[in-house]
């Protein structure tokens, strides 16, 4: 019997909750070696840097933020920060973002945290008919749409890079 982690459950759960293709959920992976960085998870998956949608937290003067990016790009944080109308927008410590989402840097996932986070998903994935993100832990990775992600997380599209 296979044990799946406490924190990719949560994640199922929440992505059930909020509508997602229950098809897509049920194709999560739990792969044999982690996959924290977007080559890592393209290499793994047999797709495109492109279609990996990184989940950043950010502190954004003083509260989480979170921006969904393609990894093919970086995100740019003075316009994250004119975006979203903050003083100061960085990238947040590994205990800064375990206390937002409850999940570790180079797993975290777009839903399952203790509360919700607000949430950039960057436009470029748009172009994708299908993208890859993080489903907990640095493990785990799920198929969605730039459109589904924008639904399950309450998220605003934006051209973060």
């Amino acid at each position: 019997m296979t044990t799946v982690h406490r924190t990719v459950e949560l994640v199922t759960t929440a992505l059930r909750a909020a509508g997602a293709d229950p098809d897509r959920v049920a194709r999560l992976r739990v792969l044999p070696d982690a996959v924290s960085t977007a080559a890592a998870a393209a290499a793994a998956l047999d797709v495109e840097v492109g279609q990996i949608a990184n989940s950043l937290v950010f502190d954004s003067d003083g509260v989480p933020l979170l921006v969904l990016t393609s990894g093919a790009h970086r995100v740019d944080t003075g316009k994250v920060a004119a975006l979203v109308g903050a003083k100061r927008v960085r990238r947040a410590s590994a205990e800064f973002v375990r206390a937002a989402t409850g999940q570790t840097s180079g797993g975290v996932a777009p839903v399952g945290h203790p509360a919700p986070l607000r949430t950039l998903v960057d436009r470029a994935l748009a172009a994708h008919d299908e993208v890859w993100v993080g489903g907990g832990v640095a493990h785990a990775v799920f198929p969605t749409t730039f459109a589904e992600l924008v639904a399950v997380t309450g998220g605003k599209p934006a051209d973060v890079g």
